[in-house]
């Protein structure tokens, strides 16, 4: 996956979706379980911070969960906040209502 020039690798194996940038390595980290994509953490190092690249990785990981058909449980405050922040993921979390219901 790539956004803003950002290549978002989902890491299997690893439980987790990264960047590497700058020889640094920002990541998403989840795990997948009866049909739910629990997302639990965001780490982005300090020298890249404000670059927009946990919402690149949050947005990655949201659409990953719609084309694999996945609920969302968003234990990642950040995640929350991103969710929040943007509408048209709302109806992917867990025990949220679609639109129009």
């Amino acid at each position: 996956m790539s956004d803003e020039g950002l290549a978002v690798i989902d890491n299997e194996a690893a439980h987790q979706f990264e960047v590497h940038v700058d020889g640094l390595l920002a990541r998403l980290m989840y795990e997948r379980a009866g049909g739910r994509l629990i997302l639990i953490h965001t780490e982005v190092p300090d020298a890249l911070a404000g670059r927009g690249i946990g919402s690149v990785l949050a947005r990655a990981a949201l659409d990953d969960a719609r084309v694999r058909q996945l609920r969302v449980v968003p234990r990642c405050p950040f995640v929350r906040s991103y969710i929040a922040r943007h509408p048209e993921y709302r109806s992917l979390v867990t025990g949220h209502p679609a639109p129009g219901s």
